[in-house]
């Protein structure tokens, strides 16, 4: 084979790309990837989640709970004076996380002899690639895995200071004195956390009804109750019409509740709506459609409509999760080496929030599946009856499972409470197994952990939790 030749060229070292292509070079294809990095945090080995997003982001809000948890010191015994938290230290700590693993993934190329070529990356034709500053590269399959970016809205143009992305977010050091967040969703309801654990007055906008709104209504409620304690204000049912300058000051006009109303901040966090990163890499020239929203359609195995090119990640606006990337690159690899795997039921993903408490889900809410005809049998248990909670002094918070009656299969569970995401792989195994509660039920969970939360909600299906309410 040529030296610019290749079975598999991946356009991309994101969530998806980067696990495309190690799978690919597992599976004994010779394999290239193009990514690069032009500064503003879209690129870079891991992609965004590794460098500008998933990662960086859990670091701060570490550094949040443990501030949110030295404002309670007393009660743990603890006393101090002259308390300082600082925001750049924090910032400083979150790039160096980023960094080693950043890192780790450069040391994985190269155990895997994955070649990797830094620049911009183009489609001259079907099989061919030009790397920007390089050679142009023959492959024999291409994967696009050039992800997504912040959009601005109308009247919320982006500029980095009065109104900034989750990226400029992330490089803050110094804490705004208020701050005004477009989107009740993961990323506005983590970023209000992590800025008001640091001092600042936030305001959540939410389009919608409730915070998370995707998530579960009892979720979104008991989200809410927490979010008033802490004194983050959200309003719900809010249409935002734009932001102005006035007195060096942002000025958020918005609609709720039929009244026009304004929100005076130093600047608005956009945490809604993502851009496909589709321009510019010549699409044309390969021959790959897009649909009426600029992504790129993909079939059960991410094969685009052109037969050798496949595609993964937010770039295909499937479900825009570092971890359905990461599936979705493992199957385009498997698929060109020519094996036989199941499609992925975007559905059954698992959905992380990592504000505080917790917030993880999975599967069907209790409405979704009224909704698909179920006859549905849920159970709930409280934080308030486990004795981990209990201990850790972080007992707000419950687990539901959701079931189909007739059948008993799990057919969704939702959670908010202390460390809930780490929660979420056992009932997906259990739901990939078409398990039912008696099945976690009957399983022995150590005590005491969080975990027993879940054998309980299990149990309360029937009616049978025994530390339940």
């Amino acid at each position: 084979m040529a030296e610019n030749s290749f079975d598999l060229v991946v356009i991309g070292a994101g969530p998806g790309g980067y696990h495309a292509a190690i799978r690919g070079a597992q599976l004994g294809l010779k394999v290239a990837v193009v990514e690069k990095d032009d500064g503003t945090g879209i690129g870079g080995l891991g992609g965004v989640c590794l460098n500008w997003g998933c990662i960086p982001s859990k670091s701060l809000l570490k550094n949040a709970e443990l501030l949110n948890q030295m404002k309670d010191a007393d009660e743990w015994g603890f006393s101090f004076d002259n308390f300082h938290a600082d925001m750049g230290k924090a910032v400083d700590r979150s790039r160096k996380v980023s960094s080693t693993l950043t890192q780790g993934i450069g040391y994985l190329f190269r155990k895997n002899k994955i070649e990797l070529f830094r620049g911009a990356g183009r489609f001259t034709s079907s099989t061919t690639v030009l790397v920007e500053g390089g050679p142009e590269l023959t492959a024999t399959n291409i994967v696009i895995a050039t992800g997504a970016r912040p959009r601005s809205l109308p009247g919320l143009e982006i500029d980095g200071e009065s109104v900034i992305t989750s990226r400029n977010a992330l490089e803050m050091r110094e804490t705004p004195n208020a701050i005004g967040i477009v989107g009740g969703g993961a990323i506005g309801v983590e970023f209000a956390y992590y800025f008001r654990a640091y001092g600042a007055e936030v305001t959540i906008f939410e389009m919608l009804d409730h915070l998370v709104p995707n998530e579960d209504e009892e979720v979104s409620a008991e989200l809410e109750r927490a979010y008033k304690k802490l004194g983050i204000k959200y309003v719900t049912g809010a249409r935002v019409a734009g932001t102005e300058r006035r007195d060096g000051k942002t000025v958020v006009n918005y609609e709720a509740a039929g009244e026009q109303s304004e929100y005076e901040c130093d600047m608005v966090l956009l945490g809604i709506g993502v851009a496909p990163n589709t321009d510019d890499i010549g699409l044309e020239a390969a021959g790959v459609a897009l649909d009426e929203r600029g992504f790129i359609p993909i079939d059960g195995k991410m094969r685009t409509n052109v037969p050798n090119i496949y595609c993964v990640g937010d770039v295909t606006g499937k479900l825009l999760l570092a971890h359905v990337a990461f599936k979705q690159g493992v199957v385009a690899a498997e698929t060109i080496n020519g094996m036989e795997t199941p499609d992925i039921i975007y559905s059954d993903m698992p959905r992380a929030t990592y504000c505080q408490p917790q917030v993880a889900s999975i599967g069907l809410t209790e409405a979704q599946a009224t909704e698909q005809g179920l006859n549905v049998k849920s159970g709930k248990f409280l934080f308030r009856g486990n004795g981990k909670a209990i201990a850790l002094n972080e007992y707000d918070g419950f687990i539901k499972i959701v079931s189909d009656a007739e059948s008993g299969e799990i057919v969704g569970a939702h959670m908010i409470g202390p460390d809930v995401t780490e929660l979420l792989a056992e009932i997906g195994v259990v739901k990939t197994l078409e398990g039912t509660p008696d099945e976690i039920a009957w399983t022995t969970h150590a005590h005491p952990t969080l975990s027993e939360a879940l054998m309980e909600a299990a149990l309360s299906v029937e009616g049978e939790a025994i530390h339940g309410a």
